[in-house]
């Protein structure tokens, strides 16, 4: 015997003590689907039998199945169930969570029960208790589905013995079917717009010989159509876009949701009393010149349609008023409701329409949903939501958007078929050149980014963000940050080599290479490291694109930040005039034709170092380069005082004068960074990555790549622009690794930094995973910056040799992760709060205990 449930359902069993329940559910459920009232007894009082403590066992079991209920797990409740009232909670649950309840009743004799019983001194309920369960059972069998179960299965013992359960997919459950799609909005019989839509979109339409009206419909290869509802009333093709509908789904070449509009229509032919308005008489006269089987085929056909459908591993929704997250997947009436009719607050507006409770802007699920319903002037992305009603029987547009690759297209309505009631173009909230997702972004949510949270993105899975280390990014953002709207990415961390046991030195270009080259990385990029402080820079064509992009309502094209999201410049002149030289040379360079875009995101070097950090160079190194050369001076004379009384001090002497050395060294290195800025001509800036444009993250491209591309623009201002010195390495070639360090300490002789060692892949993997993005060499005078002016002492550097990277490459790693995802998710056009997830994630990883100096 096979006994079929829904997967998504609350199942109870149901039965008096001994009649098999715990037994039955061991043998068809996983243990984890199973919530016992006697465990839960167990939990609460330390015995399973203390009746005393039934009232809290079932509110621990209904607080956990809630919790199931609600992430869409099948649940199953073993308690006898026997009386009417112990089960009406447990259908209100389903009821809440949308799934379907379910009874299987063990219809067990007395006797059999009893005997059962026996063979559990726990057990010895007496004769009365099972008879009583046994009568109250036996007496609601037939209000089971009065009670609200959608189904009952009432189990003699000999079934039992050779019972075999399966689990039913929800007729809404397509999770199987990956696409691609071609999700088409509200049609209302505007079949010529349908025919050209389907032609722009590939497919090839033909008509049927008169005798057999109708179309035939060729997709592209592996496309399926997917039709959003609402295919009749108001248009003058409503039977030929029946016909087209019926046709593609009935050959497996579509699919299609139910409209409100087709539910109404089915009830009129059925005879039902319905009003005949809304375009529901120009169908109704369109059907009637059609043979009557036509119209049993439409009600057939509109019957069968289910409310919505989860496709491609639950990463899609469709619905024709859009679906909430709760109801995603689910079947009841309320979620068939809300299907086709939105959700409405009870109140018209002026035009006399209902004020329909804006659900998109709320949404927060996982999966996208495209949707219909009310007819919007342009289809826009909303919290990975989009309707893709855009009033074509109004005279607006018939939309589709291909799915996976978010691309929309449109045609343009031949003419106005219908005078609509609301002006399509009017808006809730007009705010001008802003989209809807960019009107909701102007508030962002504290609950979006506080706490500990859990953040996956696609380089590595999970990575967790601490609570208080979110709350120090909070005071940095709040306080500090530039407007939210252009913080698209944060830069990575970058890591150090491993110490190197080479005289004198503490980092050395050969523990870069060794690391990369243990790692299984053929080749490497060398790249000078400039004498200056990260920035991004994110650049417009020009403020009209700003605002179209990016949603910020000014005379702004750009931003150029830091690593911790602080405006580079305070002077919001001089910010002005930088990114105007930089568009000039984008512009001269044919950057933006050549890429096909109109902003782009930078990693740069900008410079001088002491830009940034004016006051730490004056509070902090130049006031220990001043105090030092002061102290070492008056003990020098304190020494030489001392020397012509006589007094033997020559081995002081000596070390007082390696001390006035390394100090002058540390002052020489820390100036080469410093020098005074009185306009944009005293600023350089060194771009090194092509982080984004528009539809594309450029992560998959090879560091050469960027350099080259980005060296082509600094040639168009090589005065002011800086293409990063770079040197690519086969770690397998001697010579080439030999030319590298030479390469290194030319530079670091001359008083530079240093270098960077990248694998020449952006993201490259290894055998553990996603390898180090980048590894700093730096020089020994820059080091002495870091690390004082006599860290290089053989007592200091021994001391400084037992530093540990590894928390510094764990931070990089995840760090390079959230920046990538920042990226993928705003080229995506995903809502602020997700981009910002990942930006803050960075922001609050900056704040995990780590050595400042490595």
């Amino acid at each position: 015997m096979k006994l079929s449930i829904p997967e998504l359902s609350l199942v109870l069993l149901v039965g008096p003590s001994g009649s098999g329940k715990s037994t039955f559910a061991r043998t068809h459920f996983r243990p984890t689907e199973v919530l016992s009232s006697d465990t839960c007894r167990g939990h609460v009082g330390d015995d399973e039998n203390d009746q005393d403590a039934t009232r809290d066992a079932f509110d621990v079991l209904r607080f956990i199945a809630a919790k199931r209920l609600a992430r869409g797990r099948l649940t199953v409740i073993d308690a006898t169930n026997t009386q009417p009232e112990s089960r009406k909670p447990l259908v209100a649950l389903a009821r809440e969570f949308h799934v379907l309840p379910v009874a299987i009743v063990l219809d067990v004799p007395e006797a059999v029960c009893h005997a059962r019983n026996q063979l559990r001194p726990e057990r010895q309920f007496g004769v009365r208790v099972v008879r009583n369960q046994l009568q109250q059972m036996r007496g609601s069998l037939r209000s089971l589905e009065r009670e609200g179960f959608r189904h009952v299965h009432i189990l003699k013992p000999e079934q039992l013995e050779s019972l075999e359960l399966e689990r039913q997919p929800l007729w809404n459950n397509r999770k199987h079917e990956a696409g691609p799609f071609d999700i088409i909005g509200d049609v209302h019989g505007c079949l010529d717009e349908l025919l050209l839509l389907l032609t722009r979109l590939g497919y090839a339409v033909s008509r049927r010989e008169e005798g057999s009206p109708g179309f035939d419909v060729r997709p592209p290869e592996g496309r399926k159509a997917l039709f959003l509802g609402d295919l009749v009333d108001r248009g003058p093709g409503v039977v030929g876009v029946l016909r087209l509908v019926m046709g593609m789904v009935e050959a497996g070449t579509g699919l299609c949701v139910p409209g409100n509009h087709e539910v109404k229509l089915m009830r009129k032919l059925r005879g039902g009393d319905v009003k005949v308005t809304h375009g529901l008489a120009q169908s109704l006269e369109q059907l009637e010149r059609e043979p009557p089987e036509f119209s049993a085929q439409v009600v057939k056909f509109i019957d069968g349609l289910v409310s919505h459908y989860v496709l491609d591993g639950g990463k899609l929704v469709v619905a024709h008023a859009g679906l909430k997250e709760s109801m995603q997947g689910r079947g009841s009436g309320k979620v068939r409701d809300f299907a086709l009719y939105g959700e409405t607050t009870g109140e018209t507006d002026e035009y006399g329409l209902p004020v329909r409770h804006d659900w998109a802007s709320e949404y927060r699920g996982k999966a996208m949903v495209v949707y219909g319903h009310t007819p919007v002037p342009e289809a826009e992305w909303l919290n990975n939501t989009l309707c893709v009603d855009t009033g074509c029987v109004y005279g607006g547009k018939l939309t589709a958007l291909r799915y996976p690759e978010r691309e929309v297209v449109s045609v343009q309505a031949a003419r106005m078929y219908c005078e609509p009631k609301k002006p399509l173009g009017a808006r809730e909230m007009p705010v001008a050149a802003l989209t809807a997702q960019q009107q909701h972004d102007d508030v962002l949510d504290l609950a979006d980014v506080l706490g500990k949270r859990i953040v996956s993105t696609r380089l590595i899975q999970n990575i967790t963000l601490k609570e208080e280390n979110a709350t120090a990014a909070l005071e940095v953002m709040s306080r500090f940050a530039l407007h939210p709207k252009w913080l698209i990415y944060l830069p990575p961390t970058m890591s150090p080599s491993e110490t190197s046991q080479r005289p004198g030195l503490l980092e050395h270009p050969a523990e870069a290479f060794a690391y990369y080259q243990r790692e299984g990385v053929e080749q490497v990029v060398c790249e000078e490291k400039h004498m200056g402080s990260r920035a991004v820079v994110v650049l417009c064509r020009d403020a009209d694109v700003a605002r179209r992009r990016f949603g910020l309502d000014g005379d702004e094209r750009g931003a150029c930040y830091t690593r911790t999201g602080r405006r580079f410049f305070q002077d919001a002149a001089m910010e002005a005039a930088f990114l105007a030289r930089l568009g000039s040379a984008f512009e001269s360079s044919g950057f933006w034709e050549e890429h096909r875009t109109d902003w782009a995101c930078l990693d740069c070097e900008l410079m001088p170092w002491s830009l940034k950090a004016r006051e730490l160079v004056r509070e902090q190194y130049a006031a220990v380069g001043a105090a030092a050369l002061a102290s070492v001076a008056e003990a020098r004379t304190a020494v030489a005082q001392a020397a012509a009384r006589g007094l033997e001090v020559a081995g002081l002497g000596a070390r007082l004068q390696a001390r006035a050395d390394g100090v002058e060294r540390y002052v020489a290195a820390y100036r080469r960074y410093c020098w005074p800025v009185q306009s944009l001509e005293d600023v350089r800036l060194a771009p090194f990555h092509l982080l984004a444009t528009e539809g594309a993250v450029h992560v998959d491209k090879d560091h050469v790549w960027h350099l080259e591309t980005l060296a082509k623009v600094c040639r168009a201002d090589p005065d002011w622009l800086m293409a990063t010195s770079h040197r690519v390495v086969s770690l397998s070639d001697a010579r080439a690794v030999e030319d590298a360090t030479r390469w290194w300490e030319s530079l670091t002789s001359r008083g530079g930094e240093g270098m960077v060692v990248k694998p020449l892949a952006y993201v490259a993997r290894g055998k553990k995973g996603v390898l180090q993005p980048a590894i700093k060499c730096r020089g020994p005078d820059y080091l002495r910056i870091i690390y004082g002016p006599e860290y290089t002492a053989p007592e200091h550097l021994e001391r400084l040799r037992k530093r540990g990277v590894s928390t510094k490459r764990s931070l990089a790693l995840r760090e390079l992760a959230l920046g990538v995802e920042a990226l993928e998710r705003f080229v995506r056009k995903e809502p602020l709060r997700r981009v910002h997830e990942c930006v803050f994630g960075v922001l609050a990883l900056e704040s995990e205990p780590v050595d400042p100096r490595l």
